[in-house]
């Protein structure tokens, strides 16, 4: 991985991830002019043309599934034979127990991973017709806008409001201040952000308070239009009432975009999930709609742990 492009995690990474990557120190704009101009080559358009509805032109019946992922670190087999198909348009929660994998298969799908010292990865992460895993530097800019992340705790950019939101259509190729103002004003709306921060849009993003820092963070990954947005217990660090707002969220921005969660709160689970995938130490046991899967297990395992027997 060159210095410059761990910069692309920004929609999803936790700044500490950056500052201890000491991409703090570099200019911005001289990452974006040294990273972010080379055109993609990963099979999709370049998303530069601005729509009148303020979107990119979101890649549509993109699918997302893995086919014999193996992980390890150091030896230690963390995913085995992972196999799974994420549905369109619907909600998925991989769920089980504590260190069974969840995090590290989310991370996978984005390449999240990549810097982790020691990991060895074999296998396929399929977007669309590509394979993820092969996919080269210049090719993980288009990736990386086709999935986003929102973290498990707020991360917002050390900048305004507003530059959190157009930072990535920038990048993308959107430089008109009418256009900009269009697609930042669009997407607060979507997150229910716009009414509360329309009057300090170039105040800093760190002064909002954690719910709506996640909810920015969201913001900021949706501006540049993915087809699929993973989150990592990304309702954990909240408050109840936050907590409640990002999950309806979620519930409907699913029509626009394929959502894949983790979670380690079962609640949360049965409240949101339309297709489950159970793990347990590194495999998927079980996956398939949420009402079989929480109802009609098919796996002992998987019926186990949703009487509580393990955790």
């Amino acid at each position: 991985m060159v210095f410059g492009e761990s910069f692309l995690c920004f929609t999803f990474a936790t700044v500490n991830q950056i500052i201890r990557q000491g991409i703090m120190n570099i200019a911005i704009s001289s990452v974006t002019n040294k990273v972010f101009g080379l055109a993609p080559s990963f099979g999709w358009n370049k998303t530069e043309h601005f729509v009148v509805n303020a979107k990119f032109k979101r890649e549509q019946n993109v699918n997302l599934s893995t086919k014999g992922l193996n992980v390890s670190v150091k030896g230690a087999k963390i995913l085995k034979d992972v196999n799974v198909e994420i549905p369109q348009h619907k909600i998925t929660c991989i769920i089980g127990p504590s260190g069974c994998g969840k995090s590290t298969l989310l991370r996978t799908f984005n390449r999240l991973n990549d810097g982790v010292e020691g990991m060895k990865i074999s296998g396929e992460v399929i977007l669309g017709e590509h394979n993820i895993l092969k996919a080269s530097s210049s090719e993980l800019t288009q990736l990386r806008r086709n999935i986003g992340l929102v973290p498990q705790r707020p991360c917002p950019l050390p900048m305004s409001i507003y530059d959190n939101v157009a930072y990535g259509c920038r990048i993308h190729g959107i430089r008109g201040r009418k256009k900009l103002d269009a697609v930042v004003k669009h997407y607060l709306q979507q997150v229910g952000l716009w009414d509360e921060v329309k009057d300090r849009l170039h105040s800093p993003a760190n002064r909002l308070s954690g719910g709506q820092q996640q909810r920015l963070c969201l913001a900021r990954s949706l501006a540049v239009e993915p087809s699929y947005l993973l989150a990592d217990e990304s309702t954990s660090a909240l408050d109840p009432i936050s907590s409640k707002k990002v999950e309806s969220l979620f519930t409907e921005l699913k029509k626009d975009y394929s959502i894949v969660m983790v979670t380690h709160t079962l609640r949360q689970a049965l409240r949101l999930a339309d297709y489950v995938v159970f793990m347990y130490l590194g495999e998927v046991i079980e996956a398939g709609p949420a009402e079989q899967v929480f109802h009609h297990p098919k796996n002992e395992l998987t019926k186990k742990y949703l009487e509580g027997a393990f955790s």
